[in-house]
């Protein structure tokens, strides 16, 4: 009895032995303890079933929605109510509509000035295309400058634009590239020409026109519109140009007239004012002398003129 005794208590402690050296085995093993740890990390993950919380940017930044028609880009949030109060005078859903604009286009716009214009374009370009601010950056007109600054600040302020806006910097006749070459689908303009017949740069801004504009491609212009039966002022002073003349430049720079519209035409406009179309609004040069009368003839008669670079 007692050599059986003997027997079964050397077994049993073999045993211990033998799952006390696989367990210590086991956990000196390191790829189990990194199988472990990777298993209860991922438990703790599967777990996890509370999202980080948005910040109020990432919350705005999700509730934007951009304009996806012309319409809705008038109509939208991004503009302010004093320049959709000028939208009687300007038409910019027929204008923009005549130009032929498509969400999916690369647009130049020259000299945007206060962002009347932009304030449409971008948004609605944002989604499926391209705006570029051809802005003089450059200039010794302070106030035109800080004016420049505050609309390219609020491009760059909106996020949503990122990748789908371009400042190019337009200042002739030194600097006159847009955009690259045969790169545009669309170029527009407005009440700028005379600016640029009264200094002479004309002939340089048109041909850069031309040179941005893929084959096929719009200028779409708009400006004061001068009387034609009164001798032309080939410094267009007054701010008034003759519509043949803005024909004759586009055609020199190998551009074809591809239609006119009266959208933006005023009847009313009799352009003889003693500070010239600057004595209507916006501007009303002579402040309160005649101001109602020259609110109750509302802005400039202008023409508006669609041009196409042919294709070869």
């Amino acid at each position: 009895m007692k050599r059986a005794t003997s027997v079964a208590t050397i077994l049993s402690l073999a045993s211990i032995l033998v799952t006390a050296c696989a367990s210590e085995q086991k956990s000196s093993d390191p790829n189990a303890k990194a199988s472990a740890q990777a298993s209860s990390e991922a438990g703790a993950k599967a777990d996890s079933s509370t999202p980080t919380p948005m910040t109020d940017a990432e919350k705005a930044q999700a509730s934007i929605v951009l304009p996806k028609t012309i319409q809705a880009a008038v109509n939208s949030s991004y503009r302010t109510v004093e320049n959709t109060n000028r939208d009687k005078y300007r038409h910019p859903l027929e204008t923009l509509a005549f130009f032929g604009l498509k969400p999916n286009m690369t647009v130049v716009e020259i000299t945007p000035g206060a962002g009347w214009y932009a304030e449409i374009l971008a948004p609605y370009l944002a989604s499926k295309g391209h705006y570029i601010g051809a802005f003089p950056t450059i200039g010794e007109n302070a106030a035109m400058n800080e004016t420049t600054a505050k609309v390219i600040a609020w491009l760059k302020s909106h996020h949503e634009f990122d990748g789908h806006v371009t400042i190019a910097d337009f200042h002739p006749p030194d600097k006159l590239e847009i955009a690259p070459p045969a790169s545009a689908d669309l170029v527009v303009t407005f009440r700028n020409a005379h600016n640029w017949i009264e200094a002479g740069t004309e002939d340089a801004v048109f041909a850069s026109f031309y040179k941005a504009l893929k084959p096929g491609g719009i200028l779409g212009l708009v400006d004061h519109r001068a009387n034609p039966k009164v001798p032309r002022d080939p410094k267009s002073a007054n701010g008034y140009v003759l519509e043949k003349d803005i024909i004759a430049l586009a055609k020199k720079a190998g551009f074809k007239l591809a239609s006119k519209s009266e959208v933006n035409a005023n009847p009313k406009d009799t352009k003889d004012y003693p500070k010239g179309v600057w004595t209507l609004p916006p501007t009303l040069k002579l402040k309160d002398q005649g101001r109602e009368k020259y609110l109750a003839i509302g802005e400039s008669d202008r023409m508006t003129l669609k041009f196409i670079k042919p294709k070869k």
